[in-house]
């Protein structure tokens, strides 16, 4: 875990205000010397709290309207492998370990319908699921967001 402060917060800040800007134009903005910006802004890459560029491209832009959501049901002895393959999946954008009754939840975009059953038979014929759930997503209320946790730690505030 990165222990991050007030001056990379409002770096990161800066970033998302202008991800295009040169290292100079930020660190002037910021107050701070470019080698500063340049190495803190490497260590905030390196320990992954800069994610990659493509996660912010909306896939509805590269045809895949369709959102759902797969709860997904593992063998309990030999379950563990079958996330590698699913990640496999290009379609499927996110995975997570829950608890509760489903093992993963999976995040899936598709072209359609009928591409998501093509998916959730995909899905379905990795060895050790079990079963799946899926809720298809009407509209995304509240988009995924870090900017109000930036601004909170760019403050100080706990």
């Amino acid at each position: 875990m990165l222990n991050m402060d007030a001056l990379d917060a409002r770096i990161l800040l800066a970033v998302d205000d202008d991800p295009d800007a040169t290292s100079l134009a930020l660190a002037k903005r910021l107050g701070v010397a470019r080698n500063t910006l340049h190495a803190r802004l490497q260590r905030l890459q390196a320990a992954g709290a800069v994610r990659e560029y493509t996660r912010r491209v909306d896939p509805g832009a590269l045809g895949y309207g369709l959102v759902a959501f797969v709860s997904v049901a593992l063998s309990q002895t030999t379950g563990r492998l079958a996330a590698a393959a699913i990640a496999e999946l290009p379609e499927v954008i996110e995975i997570h370990s829950t608890t509760g009754e489903a093992d993963l939840l999976l995040k899936v975009v598709a072209r359609d319908t009928a591409d998501l059953h093509r998916i959730s038979g995909e899905i379905l014929s990795v060895t050790d699921v079990v079963r799946t759930s899926t809720a298809i997503s009407l509209c995304e209320e509240l988009p995924m967001r870090t900017r109000a946790l930036i601004e909170r730690a760019a403050l100080h505030v706990p």
